[in-house]
C-alpha cells in the first residue's frame, strides 16, 4: 500500500480540524469522519475487507433522494412513523458523538434527533426523545459514560436506542500516527475498534435485552474536494463494515449514510464542511425513519 496518499489524507484531516478549532481535541471534542464512497455494490450491502484486493473498495449502495423529492419523501415517512408509533408511547434514546449531538446544524433544532422530535410530535406527542450525544466522544468515552447512573437508566427504560460512534476513532489513529501513516495502521486498529463496539452493544444489551438498536453509519465530509484519495475511501467502508458486523451480532440493525451526502443538488454539509447541515440531518433522519418502520 503506498504512503503518500495516506500521508495526504492526515494532512487533509489536521488542516480541516485548523479550521474548524483546534480547541476541541484539548477537551476531547475532535469532530468524526463519517465517510461516503464513490464506487458502489449492490442492495446497501457492504463488502468485507478481508475479501478485498489491496485494489478494491469496500461499498455500500443507496439511491439518493432528488432534492425535489425530498419534503415530499420526508413527509411521507414521518405520516407512516406516527401510524407506526400510535398508541405506544414510545421511548427512544439517541447517544453517541457530535452527529447525535447535532453539531452543525444552525436551526438549534438538534440535528437529526430534534428533526425526528419535532415532527414525530409535531400534532401529539406519541414518542420521547433523549438525547445523549457527546461531541467528541469515540469508543473508549462512551463506554465509560454508559457506566454512569442517569446513561444506565436511561439505556434500561427505553425501547429503542440510536447511536452514533466511531468515527473519532478514526480520528484519533490520524493523530496520534501523523509521522507515519499507513493503511496498515488503520486496519490493526479497527480490530481494536470491533472489540471496544462489541463492549459497547454488549453492556447495552444487558442493560436492555428489549430495546431495538440501531448503529448508524459514517459518511465522507472528504469526497467533496479530495475523491481522488482511495484509501480514506477503504479505511471508511472497513470501519463501516465492521460496524454492521457487530450490530447484526448483537441483533442491531446497521444503518448506512455515506451515500446521503452525494446528492450533488443540495449542500448538505454546515459551515465547518465537516458536519452536516440542516438539510444533511433531514436525509439522516429520513433515512432512519426507512428503518424505524421496518422493524
Amino acid at each position: 500500500m503506498k504512503k503518500k496518499p495516506l500521508i495526504m489524507i492526515v494532512i487533509l484531516i489536521f488542516i480541516v480540524v485548523l479550521g474548524i478549532g483546534i480547541k476541541q481535541y484539548n477537551q476531547h471534542d475532535s469532530s468524526p469522519i463519517v465517510p461516503d464512497m464513490e464506487n458502489h455494490t449492490t442492495n446497501n450491502e457492504i463488502t468485507n475487507p478481508d475479501e478485498l484486493s489491496e485494489t478494491e473498495n469496500a461499498t455500500i449502495e443507496q439511491p439518493n433522494t432528488p432534492a425535489a423529492e425530498l419534503s415530499k419523501e420526508f413527509s411521507n415517512a414521518i405520516q407512516n412513523t406516527i401510524k407506526f408509533f400510535s398508541g405506544k408511547n414510545t421511548q427512544i434514546v439517541a447517544i453517541g458523538d457530535s452527529l447525535t449531538q447535532g453539531v452543525g446544524d444552525s436551526t438549534g433544532q438538534g440535528g437529526y434527533v430534534g428533526i425526528l422530535d419535532n415532527q414525530i410530535n409535531h400534532e401529539k406527542k406519541i414518542a420521547s426523545f433523549e438525547n445523549l450525544g457527546k461531541r467528541g466522544n469515540r469508543t473508549t468515552h462512551l463506554i465509560k459514560r454508559m457506566e454512569e447512573p442517569d446513561i444506565e437508566k436511561s439505556l434500561e427504560n427505553t425501547d429503542i436506542i440510536l447511536i452514533t460512534i466511531g468515527a473519532n476513532d478514526i480520528m484519533q489513529v490520524a493523530k496520534e500516527n501523523f509521522t507515519d501513516i499507513t493503511y496498515d495502521i488503520f486496519a490493526k486498529e479497527r480490530i481494536h475498534y470491533k472489540e471496544r463496539l462489541h463492549k459497547i452493544f454488549s453492556t447495552i444489551t444487558k442493560l436492555n435485552p428489549d430495546a431495538s438498536i440501531y448503529l448508524i453509519g459514517f459518511y465522507n465530509p472528504f469526497q467533496q474536494y479530495f475523491d481522488h484519495i482511495k484509501e480514506l475511501d477503504r479505511i471508511v467502508d472497513d470501519w463501516n463494515y465492521t460496524g454492521k458486523q457487530v450490530a447484526e451480532e448483537h441483533g442491531a440493525i446497521f444503518i448506512p449514510t455515506k451515500d446521503l451526502f452525494i446528492n450533488g443538488d443540495l449542500n448538505l454539509f454546515a459551515d465547518d464542511h465537516f458536519h452536516p447541515n440542516e438539510y444533511g440531518y433531514q436525509l439522516i433522519a429520513e433515512r432512519i425513519l426507512d428503518y424505524l418502520v421496518v422493524d
